[in-house]
Formats: structure tokens, C-alpha cells, sequence
């Protein structure tokens, strides 16, 4: 496997961790000592971020988790994913079924879901900025949404995990990606495995309906975090972690 991974803990169970766009596996550095006490916790950096290889061909996220799970050995696992690690991992249980014990999404979309109009021109902002690497950092934190991590003792590891893959973004042979048709908003009644979603309040309003389609799911279970934005690991990682281990001991 070309893929960059660590290995925490040891357990009956194992827990692989999906981090989001422009960061990587230290997201979840306060979450794993937590999770790693009664799970093994394999957590990776995804396809062209942290230290892993940079895309040559579009990128199939979902493959590459199948490609974690088997490289591992694992029959089946419990995904833990943040904004569109959320995303893989829900593309991952409507593809996969049998390979997923449980589903834990933090602050996720899904595929087929489309961004309000000022959220894309917040992304469209970034890209125009290429190829000045501080003015795409600086507008890749200028959402509201990351307000309170920005007020956080973690301002500095946030920007840190941006800079560093926004560099790693130029060396990529592909931005395109592979995704399973039909998108999964069209499919989320198909969802297989039990699933837990926790959003902060203070995150993407344009989230929140979503949020509340999981919520009315059977076999979904909705939590809101107060006070949290779009990066609850980093500042609410006891709130997160405790959620986490009550609905995986259930």
C-alpha cells in the first residue's frame, strides 16, 4: 500500500479515521490517544495529502479505503470520517456494505450535495489566488465556519495542515476524482451500517439541513456539538471522543 498510515492501540475492533479536504491525518491527534485505549486505530493521509503519494490519475477515494481495509486485513472496520472523509466513508457503506460495523461522519457532505452560493465563491477565491501559497492558506481559513478554531490555542497546526497540503495540491498529475453513481444524497436510505453524525453548531449553516436528513434516518443517530465550528477534533476533542466511544459501546 502507497498510502501513509500510523497504527494506534490494539483491540477486538479497529477504527480506520478519514480526515477532510486540505488537511491530513494530525487532525485527529487529540482524538486517538481517546479512541486508541479500547480500539485499534489506523488513521492515513489521504490520496495526494499529508505524506502520501500525490494523484497521477483522477483519484478513487473510495477504492483507496478498500485498499486500506484489505491491506490490513480487515473483513470489516468502523470509518470515522470528517467533511468529505465523511463523504468517502458514506460513498464507502452504500458500495461496500458488509465492510462497515459502524459509521461515524463529523461536519460531512455527501456526493450530490451542492454548496451555497457564498460558500463556492469562498472556494472559487482560493483557487483564484493560485499560485500565491500564503493568499490561499489565508483564504482557505477565511470561512466562518472555522471561526472558532481560529480563536483556539490550534490556529497555528490549522494553518500548518492548509499550507502544507495546499503545497502538495501543485504536484498532483490529477485533480479529478471517481465517485460511485447515483450520487449518495439520492441514497442515503440505502445506508447499511448504524451512523452517527455529529456537526457544531457554529458550523455551515447550508449543512444543517443535511444534518437533519441523517437524523431522520432509522439507523442514524444525530448529535449537534454547541459552540463547535467545522473542526470539533481539534477544539471540542473530548466532547467528540466521548460521543464517539457511548455510540460505539451501544
Amino acid at each position: 500500500m502507497d498510502l501513509h498510515y500510523e497504527i494506534h492501540g490494539a483491540g477486538d475492533e479497529t477504527i480506520v479515521l478519514l480526515h477532510g479536504g486540505g488537511a491530513d491525518m494530525r487532525t485527529w491527534q487529540f482524538i486517538i490517544p481517546r479512541l486508541a485505549a479500547n480500539y485499534r486505530v489506523i488513521a492515513f493521509d489521504g490520496r495526494g495529502a499529508g505524506q502520501s503519494p500525490a494523484p497521477v490519475e483522477p483519484a478513487n477515494y473510495v477504492e483507496d479505503v478498500r485498499m486500506v481495509l484489505d491491506h490490513f486485513g480487515l473483513e470489516k472496520a468502523i470509518l470515522v470520517g470528517h467533511s468529505i472523509g465523511g463523504q468517502i466513508a458514506v460513498d464507502f457503506d452504500l458500495t461496500y456494505p458488509e465492510r462497515v460495523s459502524k459509521l461515524v461522519l463529523i461536519a460531512c457532505s455527501v456526493t450530490g450535495f451542492r454548496n451555497a452560493p457564498d460558500i463556492e465563491e469562498r472556494f472559487q477565491r482560493v483557487l483564484a489566488a493560485v499560485p500565491d501559497v500564503e493568499k490561499m492558506t489565508e483564504f482557505s481559513l477565511d470561512f466562518p465556519s472555522y471561526d472558532v478554531v481560529k480563536a483556539s490555542p490550534h490556529l497555528e497546526l490549522m494553518t500548518e495542515m492548509i499550507r502544507h497540503n495546499i503545497k502538495r495540491w501543485f504536484d498532483w498529475k490529477s485533480g479529478e476524482s471517481v465517485w460511485p453513481q447515483p450520487p449518495a444524497i439520492e441514497r442515503l436510505n440505502r445506508l447499511a451500517a448504524q451512523t452517527l453524525l455529529m456537526i457544531g453548531t457554529l458550523d455551515r449553516p447550508d449543512l444543517f439541513p443535511l444534518a437533519e436528513q441523517f437524523g431522520q434516518l432509522p439507523n442514524a443517530r444525530l448529535v449537534w456539538i454547541d459552540g463547535a465550528d467545522h473542526m470539533p477534533m481539534l477544539t471540542h476533542p473530548d466532547e467528540v471522543s466521548h460521543t464517539i466511544l457511548q455510540f460505539l459501546e451501544e
